[in-house]
């Protein structure tokens, strides 16, 4: 929601604006989905509460009460209520059900900034410029209102005080600590804590049981007002961000900072968790980001019909024919960080094993040689070699090239020791290229570089490549960046290149020569000619190991190895074209289900009229298109 009225309706994995609600008079700071129903709540400096319905596209009705701005709306994960922080001082709790209030929580003597429901009990947490934060207990609202056969009492109005004197709700917890206004409170998923963060740069957090609530730790760090702070869904983590354009990632037992994310202009007021994907998201002066914390894509190696690949510390090895899937080895431990790439020697049956620490200066690679006969229940620990380095790849059966922190080359043996250092071009990052080559990347371009002669055989101009993938016989190579493939031969010609709006994640080549890729939430193919098309969608992304006849080889994001079906008749058709084996085409033509306007138009932009006339049965199109090809015949 926008400081300007303005509600805005994003597809986060497209990065598109989907729809736009404009109903709101200055600044809406509440808004929040309904858990199942597709309806969100906004709340706003108009002092109205407006409840949506997305798939209607519209506003259904408007609550109104409040005096004051209002900071925060949030349903009720269960029961049919939402819930509203105000500068009026007061919390209320209505029914969109009933559409009316059920309940004002009062007690605060400043504007109230924020207020929540506990994800499980009859509790809400509230913060307020008073510098406290309160607990209030609302299972007599509960009881009053949703219980069977309640009869709803008209003496009791609206102060939550009925004819005996109970109340719905009650303040349970004050919590003192603050010095100044606090901005935000939540409660954590699982545990009786509490965080919250305010304008004397704290967050803070806070254990409570039946009879007290108490203060437990203080993170401290950031230099100006901390506007939210939420607690990781699964982790022992706390994510806050702050008016010093920063958000933090602190670990709850160490109280110290593990990750900060900054911004030049922009001060972050909002933090969102997802609830079960590893995906954060928060609002800012500009914008809304989406982000996550740690690197979600394994480590992995092909060769031949094994695939290598790193999870839960263990070294595994799947065969892409039997689909025996073992662990090979142990990796020692001693690195909080994941392993961020692999490079895998088969002459040798060994692996450079790379990870990258947030500061990219103490990042380290570790030489193993895989154990020849495993005990797949209880993998060897072989001892392993580490050294410092960015990135570590073989260039020959006995060496390998690091690049290290200096960003110079360096030619190690299988012992780890130093043969040679190669003065190389700048460089920020290097790839396999087969052996005595390397690629090297810098910010704008990718350079083929004989490490034995130590020249530059080629180069290429693309900004910002992530990953390289070879075909098997070395004859092409995909260059992929953040939006972009770049398709080049052995000798670094750009074959073609393809623009994609969405993130490309992964890709391998067909036996035919075809390279299929995966975006976020596509599996696409790419022939070298430039042609490229969305073979199948994805729910989440994956990462593409292997590719052969109708399957697709993949590990997922929890790093299961999966298989998923494909089919390839679209490519194969454009592929048997471009080669010119009309036999094929005419067969697949005959036999396929391939009908269709786009593939008609396809074949007369590509200029192939006389294919064309065999799909078509309409009598004007198939005489255009009988002229266009000089067969008057047909």
């Amino acid at each position: 929601s926008l400081h300007n009225g303005v509600i805005q309706l994003w597809d986060y994995r497209m990065c598109t604006l989907i729809d736009k609600f404009d109903e709101h008079d200055g600044p809406v700071r509440g808004i929040d989905f309904h858990k199942q129903q597709p309806l969100f709540v906004s709340g706003g400096d108009d002092y109205k509460i407006k409840v949506w319905n997305y798939k209607l596209r519209r506003c259904l009705f408007t609550l109104l009460g409040h005096l004051d701005y209002i900071r925060t709306t949030f349903f009720h994960h269960e029961y049919p209520w939402i819930l509203s922080a105000s500068d009026d001082q007061t919390i209320r709790v209505w029914n969109w059900q009933s559409r009316t209030c059920v309940c004002v929580l009062t007690g605060h003597n400043h504007y109230v900034m924020c207020a929540q429901f506990h994800p499980s009990e009859d509790l809400v947490v509230s913060a307020s410029l008073d510098q406290t934060v309160r607990v209030w207990d609302i299972s007599g609202l509960r009881k009053k209102n949703l219980s069977p056969g309640a009869v709803e009492s008209d003496v009791r109005g609206i102060t939550g005080v009925d004819l005996f004197g109970t109340t719905d709700a009650v303040v349970k917890h004050v919590l003192e600590g603050h010095d100044r206004g606090v901005n935000w409170a939540a409660f954590h998923p699982a545990m009786p804590l509490i965080v919250s963060g305010a304008d004397d740069r704290q967050v803070k957090i806070w254990r409570m049981n039946e009879s007290k609530a108490w203060e437990v730790d203080t993170c401290r760090g950031h230099y100006n007002n901390v506007s939210c702070a939420v607690f990781h869904p699964r982790q022992e983590l706390i994510l806050s961000n702050s008016e010093d354009k920063s958000i933090r990632v602190w670990d709850m037992s160490k109280r110290t900072g593990v990750q900060t994310f900054r911004r030049d202009h922009d001060r972050f007021w909002v933090l969102a968790a997802h609830p079960n994907l590893n995906l954060f998201a928060a609002g800012h002066d500009g914008g809304m980001i989406v982000f996550k914390l740690e690197r979600e894509r394994p480590a992995y190696a092909v060769h031949g019909n094994m695939l290598y690949y790193v999870k839960d510390r263990f070294l595994r090895q799947l065969d892409f024919n039997s689909s025996k899937d073992v662990a090979v080895m142990q990796l020692r431990s001693g690195s909080k960080f994941p392993v961020f790439n692999m490079s895998y020697n088969p002459a040798e049956n060994a692996v450079l094993l790379c990870t990258r620490a947030s500061n990219l200066e103490n990042s380290t690679y570790d030489l193993y040689t895989i154990p020849k006969d495993a005990d797949s229940q209880n993998p060897d620990a072989p001892e392993g070699k580490r050294s410092s380095g960015l990135t570590a790849v073989w260039v020959a059966r006995n060496r390998f090239a690091v690049l290290d922190r200096m960003h110079s080359i360096l030619i190690k043996n299988l012992k780890n020791e130093i043969t040679k250092k190669v003065q190389v071009p700048n460089c920020d990052e290097i790839f396999y290229a087969g052996t005595g080559n390397l690629l090297l990347r810098d910010a704008d371009s990718i350079t083929l570089f004989d490490v034995q002669q130590k020249r530059t055989l080629a180069s290429v101009k693309i900004s910002k490549v992530k990953y390289v993938i070879w075909s098997a016989d070395m004859s092409h190579v995909a260059l992929l960046a953040k939006h972009a493939i770049m398709i080049c031969n052995r000798k670094l010609e750009s074959l073609c290149n393809i623009h994609e709006n969405i993130r490309v994640k992964s890709g391998a080549w067909d036996e035919s020569g075809v390279f299929i890729y995966t975006t976020s939430n596509h599996i696409k193919y790419a022939v070298t000619t430039g042609d490229h098309g969305i073979i199948r969608t994805l729910d989440l992304p994956i990462y593409v190991t292997r590719v052969k006849g109708n399957n697709v080889y993949c590990l997922d994001r929890e790093c299961r190895p999966r298989v998923l079906t494909i089919d390839p008749t679209e490519f194969k058709f454009k592929l048997a074209l471009i080669n010119r084996k009309y036999d094929e085409v005419l067969h697949m033509v005959r036999n396929a289900k391939l009908v269709g306007q786009s593939i008609i138009a396809y074949l007369q932009k590509k200029g192939y009229p006389e294919v064309a006339l065999h799909f078509v049965k309409d009598e004007k199109t198939r005489f255009s298109l009988a002229l266009e090809c000089g067969n008057i015949e047909v």
